[in-house]
This record gives C-alpha cells, sequence and structure tokens, in this order.
C-alpha cells in the first residue's frame, strides 16, 4: 500500500499530505470564492459512465487503462471500481429513486446530470460513504463538471434522496411498482423485466425452482471474484497462487486450473503478464474443460475454436492440446479480436497451434467438412449470463436482438457439426441461461444438421463436469447439457451442450 492510500478520509477522498498529518491552516477565502477540485477517484468513475452512455463503451475495458493513465492506485482505484460499477448494475433501482426524489421523469434530466446523480445515490445508499460527504463530493463533481446550475439540481436531488434510508426507499419504489411481481423484483434488483421473465423461465426450464429468481437477480448486482486460469504445462494453480503472492490468490472450488485473487490488479502478475495464465471465470473453463475430456472415437489431432475472440478458451484448449500433442485452429470473424486472440496464446507452445485466422465460422462447415476432431462453439450471444461483469449489458439489449442471434448462433452450430468428423465431439457454449439462446438454438440446430445428413447424439455433459469438480456442482440430474448459475455455482451463467457426430 502507498502512503497515498493511507490518506483517504472516511468521505472517500484522497487527502494531502498536510492535511493527512494535521498541518492544515483555513483559508482566507470565503467558500464561494474558493475552487474545488475534483476528487480523482469520482471524476474516473463518472468519466466511465460517460463513455458507457455514450459510445457503448464497455466498463470493463475503458475503466482499468484509465486508472493507469491517471495513476489512481490502490483505495481510490478500488473506490473508483466500486462507484463505477456499482452504479451501473444498480442503475435501474437508482433511477425509480431519482424519479421519486426529483419528482420527474428520469427520461427529462440531461444524461450527463443523470450520470452524476447516480453516482452520488450510490455513494448514498450502496456505499459506506457518510451522506454529507456523498452529497458535498458528487456536488463539487457537478459544478466542475456541469456548471452551476445543474450542480444546485444535483443538490437538491441528493438531499432529499438522503433524508431516508435504502429500505425506506426501497418500500417506495416497490409500492411504484404496483402488483405486479416481476416489475417490483425488476424495480428493486435492477433489471430490465423481459431479462427477469427471460431468467425466471431459463430457471424453469433447466429443472429449477422460480422461487429461485430473486436470488439469482442478486447474485447478478454482486461484484464477482476475480478468478485467474492457470494453462496445463505452463503453469499450475498452485505456481500461479504463488506468484500471487500471501493470502492473495487461493486454488479455486471448481476447475483444477482455477485462481481465484482476493485483491490486486491480475495484470501485474508475471504469469499474467507472459501468458501462463489469463483472466477467466471458473464457468468458462469448466465448459471448456470438459470439451477436452469427452470420449473421442478415433484420433485426437485437430481441434477447432469457432469463434475464438478474444481468445481466453482457445488459450486454454491450446495449452491442453500441447499437452496431448493435438494442434488447434482458432477462427475469428472480427480481426482486431484475432489480434487479441494471437496475444492470447503467446505463450503456447508453436507447434500446438496451427493457424489463427480470421473467418465466417458460418462457412467453416463446408469449406472444411469433417476435418476437426474436437470443434468449441462458444456462440456470441446476449451475454445475460454474466451481467455482474458487464453490468451495462443489461441496459442494451433488447428482445428483438434476441432473433438474430440465435440465427447466427444456429448457423454456427450447424457449421461446426458439419466442420467435426465422425465420432468427433462439438462443445455448444454461451454465456447466457436463455433459453433461446440455448435449448431451442440447439434442438434447431440438430434439426438442420440432419437435413444435411450430419447424424448427432447428445454427450452426458454433465458427468464430464462432475469428474472435473467432483462434489462441487449441484446439476440437474434429468438432463444432459450443464446450466451454470451464479447464485448456485458462484460462476457466471455459462450454458453447455456436447454434440458427437454419427
Amino acid at each position: 500500500m502507498s502512503p497515498a492510500d493511507d490518506r483517504r478520509d472516511p468521505s472517500g477522498r484522497q487527502r494531502g499530505a498536510a492535511r493527512a498529518q494535521g498541518r492544515t491552516q483555513r483559508s482566507a477565502s470565503a467558500p464561494s470564492q474558493r475552487r474545488r477540485g475534483s476528487d480523482p477517484a469520482r471524476t474516473a468513475a463518472y468519466d466511465v459512465l460517460r463513455a458507457v452512455d455514450g459510445s457503448d463503451a464497455y466498463a470493463n475495458l475503458v475503466l482499468p487503462p484509465l486508472l493507469r493513465e491517471r495513476r489512481i492506485t490502490g483505495r481510490d482505484a478500488a473506490f473508483a471500481t466500486e462507484l463505477a460499477y456499482g452504479t451501473l448494475r444498480l442503475r435501474g433501482r437508482y433511477d425509480a429513486i431519482i424519479a421519486l426524489a426529483a419528482d420527474r421523469e428520469v427520461g427529462s434530466i440531461d444524461a450527463p446530470a443523470l450520470d452524476v446523480l447516480r453516482l452520488g445515490v450510490h455513494q448514498l445508499l450502496g456505499m459506506r460513504v457518510p451522506a454529507h460527504a456523498a452529497v458535498s463530493e458528487t456536488v463539487g463533481l457537478a459544478r466542475e463538471q456541469l456548471g452551476t446550475g445543474p450542480s444546485q439540481f444535483v443538490n437538491a436531488v441528493l438531499r432529499t434522496v438522503g433524508r431516508s434510508d435504502e429500505s425506506d426507499w426501497e418500500q417506495r419504489i416497490a409500492q411504484s411498482a404496483g402488483d405486479d411481481e416481476v416489475a417490483r423484483l425488476a424495480v428493486l434488483q435492477s433489471h430490465p423485466v423481459w431479462v427477469v421473465r427471460a431468467l425466471r423461465e431459463a430457471l424453469v426450464g433447466n429443472g429449477r425452482s422460480a422461487d429461485e429468481i430473486g436470488a439469482l437477480l442478486a447474485a447478478d448486482n454482486v461484484a464477482p471474484r476475480v478468478t485467474l486460469v492457470a494453462r496445463p504445462g505452463l503453469a499450475t494453480a498452485d505456481e500461479v497462487v504463488g506468484d500471487a503472492g500471501d493470502g492473495v490468490g487461493t486454488v479455486g472450488g471448481l476447475a483444477p486450473t482455477a485462481v481465484v485473487l482476493s485483491g490486486g490488479d491480475p495484470a501485474a502478475l508475471p504469469s499474467v503478464r507472459d501468458g501462463r495464465a489469463g483472466v477467466q471465470d471458473e464457468g468458462s473453463q469448466l465448459v471448456t474443460l470438459a470439451l477436452t475430456s469427452a470420449p473421442l472415437e478415433g484420433p485426437d489431432a485437430r481441434w477447432l475454436d469457432l469463434c475464438a475472440g478474444p481468445g481466453g478458451k482457445a488459450a486454454l484448449l491450446a495449452a491442453v492440446a500441447g499437452e496431448r500433442g493435438a494442434r488447434i485452429v482458432a477462427n475469428e470473424v472480427q480481426p482486431h479480436r484475432t489480434r487479441l486472440v494471437e496475444q492470447a496464446l503467446r505463450a503456447v507452445p508453436a507447434d500446438a497451434v496451427e493457424d489463427v485466422r480470421t473467418g465466417d465460422g458460418r462457412t467453416v462447415g463446408t469449406d472444411e467438412p469433417g476435418a476437426y476432431d474436437r470443434v468449441l462453439v462458444d456462440a456470441p450471444c446476449t451475454g445475460l449470463g454474466a451481467l455482474r461483469r458487464r453490468p451495462e449489458a443489461r441496459w442494451r439489449r433488447t428482445p428483438a436482438d434476441l432473433a438474430g442471434l440465435s440465427a447466427l448462433q444456429r448457423d454456427l452450430l450447424v457449421s461446426a457439426l458439419q466442420a467435426v468428423r465422425v465420432g468427433g465431439v462439438v462443445a455448444y457454449v454461451t454465456c447466457s441461461p436463455h433459453l433461446v439462446e440455448t435449448q431451442l438454438v440447439v434442438k434447431d440446430a440438430v434439426r438442420a444438421a440432419g437435413r444435411l445428413g450430419v447424424g448427432t447424439e447428445q454427450v452426458d455433459a454433465p458427468a464430464l463436469v462432475r469428474a472435473i469438480a467432483p462434489g462441487h456442482v449441484d446439476l440437474d440430474e434429468a438432463r444432459t447439457d450443464v446450466q451454470l448459475w451464479p447464485h448456485v455455482h458462484g460462476t457466471d451463467a455459462m450454458h453447455l451442450t456436447l454434440l458427437r457426430r454419427r
């Protein structure tokens, strides 16, 4: 911890050395004559929210380089991270509170002022920041970023919010939602109504109780742990734990390759910098390892990652392939993501990587029929299974997205079934539990492949996952596919179906 980290006061502001040591004297100028500087952590969080709103950026891609560029570290970085991500996760709840406190629809509030208000409400109701500090610091941010007039509006609204506690506001916004249970859950747990309905249907469709929906939504609003993958043959989980330092890393509870960090910047670890390890959700590791452990009939020499960007699963596949003397082809449709795949594979032995290429995965099956022993289809999806990691995704996606995505998913899976040889295995993976993107896509693709003369049978994916994580995975005994859940498994809501070509 740096000396600057120790100078953070209870309000979350970083104090100067003189103030931290008690060497202060009052300014002779009146408060109205003094220019307030904006807190770096709060300014960073505000800039992230504006980038998310103004340019459809993803917070997890914007915030880390911004913190490095501005040299915001330690407690300040942690404060900025929780402020930005927490505000994005709970935006729906906070907007309902702001509407009541301001006595106007949030759509009538200028977007920059609304973002400042959201940040202020999160400090008041979602963080341990004293009310007076949350209001004064946020008003200072508004004054610097937006001007005097908007800052006065921000001040009035936040003071109204601060007069009631979190439970009181929750009761009021629940009442404003009326008698509709889904609407109440949506506003209290900060999810769009259509997402709440889709997730509840997904629970039931996977043999779970609809009553779990509240726990699932709440899990989406909890900051996830940082999980690393130790790539086989390059590093062990114990080696990555040692790399992280005393008390910082622990071996994961599900995937044997997983390491969970309690703090710090994973990019600072030597094993991550050189590519022997990487950031990857434990559920993502589990479904990838399940493909590598599926029994084959015949050779096991050539593997394909059909939608490889940004490269996490491709790197894990390639590492396992390297240990077995197999080779991987990594295909990605977008050139900039192809470059990310190349970077992710930098530590993998060259003889384990046949090619990293840019191409449309929908044509691979006709271009290379029966050419691969194992194929991974990590299909583009709504991302509803990773809302805790990408909180802004819940506000961007709409039901209209499903038609285009499910058609693409079906076409990619059909292509993969054509590209795998008879006796080979295809893994269909999505980071979404939505039934339209999982079970229905698989049924449609199997029928479409059958019309092309490609037969399939489903492999018992739960048995393979249980073998990887014995005693630690709660899966439906009646199903042959796998659906993981944040509130049950502590992972992203990854879906896995394994199909063998016949």
